[in-house]
């Protein structure tokens, strides 16, 4: 009997300020051309095999976020992208936005310039800069809740922010978690994360719609940037970069707080030290964040999946 052929998908890996982004250029089954957001429902639904297949083991990690290179509906956009993770979907994603286009960039598909790029979250407007940096105009940005309290077992009653940036987070400040943001301290940092998280699903706290808050985000002074920060994503790994969609919630909550004026810098800091530089603007009654850093390739190849492999489709 004659063997399957083997599948090759052609990717380029990136990483921004320390977090890991694979670009998905060709190799996944053909979405149709609906809207991002209908495409990203399809991939779930019917093919998410396939994420599963260059996110988990043995050709991926817990880090790392996918991005699937898609041609986009309007005419004047440069790209279409569906972004995941090792569990699961991404409405959208700053770091992986900015890595999509310097990869691009490195391909020698996209220029120097603005480009409007299409997401499941919306559409977002990304600039390569002479530099070499990418800022990213995200979507609309918003608090949801103000400082609204959580009890959490074996931690009291947790205070912070509801926010959306691209995802929905919690926010939590110094004086809520008291821990250090250090690397040293992670196993701590996520056991508390985790706990906040979960009482916030049993206690039916969401987002818009019901939505889950799936990001938690903790924050404490830095010695150079305005603040620091660690965010918890799904899936438990935790952003080695300051969280472009994480960041993009902040400046919501700063800007309405009336602690960050319209187009003035605010620099936020990883638990490794790395940067994005953050700003907003007021559009059409939305505050929309703009967040600017930098990403590096550091792999330009093909994925196989042989389907005489038994873990072609990845460690569940």
């Amino acid at each position: 009997m004659a063997c399957s052929p083997v599948t090759r998908l052609r990717v380029i890996d990136s990483h921004t300020a320390g977090e890991p982004t694979r670009l998905i250029l060709s190799g996944f089954p053909d979405l149709g051309n609906n809207s991002m957001a209908l495409r990203q429902r399809r991939l779930a639904t019917e093919f998410d095999h396939w994420r599963r297949a260059v996110m988990l083991e043995p050709r991926g990690h817990d880090v790392l976020v996918g991005a699937l290179l898609c041609k986009p509906q309007s005419p004047g956009a440069s790209a279409g992208v569906i972004f995941f993770n090792n569990s699961g979907y991404l409405g959208m994603c700053g770091h992986g936005t900015i890595g999509l286009v310097t990869s691009l960039a490195w391909q020698g598909t996209l220029g120097a310039g603005r480009h409007l790029i299409e997401t499941p979250a919306g559409n977002v407007n990304a600039t390569l800069n002479s530099d070499g940096s990418v800022t990213v105009e995200n979507v609309s940005a918003r608090r949801y809740h103000h400082q609204i309290g959580v009890e959490v077992p074996g931690y009291g009653t947790v205070h912070g922010d509801v926010a959306w940036g691209g995802n929905w987070f919690f926010l939590c400040g110094e004086d809520e978690h008291g821990l250090p943001l250090e690397r040293q301290y992670l196993p701590q940092l996520i056991a508390f994360c985790q706990a906040v998280r979960q009482a916030l699903a049993e206690k039916g706290i969401r987002g818009k719609n019901g939505a889950p808050v799936d990001h938690i985000e903790l924050f404490c002074a830095d010695p150079r940037a305005d603040s620091r920060n660690f965010v918890l994503c799904p899936g438990d790994a935790w952003d080695r970069s300051p969280c472009g969609t994480g960041t993009s919630a902040k400046v919501a909550c700063l800007a309405e707080d009336g602690l960050l004026a319209e187009g003035a810098i605010w620099r936020q800091a990883s638990i490794i030290g790395s940067e994005f530089t953050a700003s907003w603007h007021q559009q059409d009654n939305q505050l929309i964040p703009s967040i600017r850093g930098c990403a590096w390739v550091t792999a330009d190849s093909e994925l196989i999946i042989n389907p005489q492999d038994p873990f072609a489709w990845g460690l569940a």
